[in-house]
């Protein structure tokens, strides 16, 4: 028998920390290999990039990101 009838049994709850919706980039949103802050927020603290399922970009945006970090890497704008 459940004391509490509203915790911590389903999936995305808060006791279990839940799944984060994924911000989605506007469609016409341009992609530049300079703007370096822009592109930080598509790299983890390691360098690492993140996937498209937490970045909310289509996979048209998720290419274009890739080449750009790829770029600025080159260039020294990011790690």
């Amino acid at each position: 028998m459940r004391e509490f009838e509203g915790e911590g049994r389903g999936f995305g709850g808060s006791e279990r920390g839940g799944r984060r919706r994924a911000k989605s980039l506007p469609a016409d949103q341009f992609i530049d290999y300079k703007d370096a802050e822009f592109l930080k927020k598509f790299v983890t603290e390691q360098g690492r990039m993140l996937p498209q399922r937490l970045t909310g970009a289509s996979a048209m945006q998720q290419r274009e990101i890739k080449r750009a970090v790829r770029r600025a890497r080159v260039l020294g704008l990011l790690p």
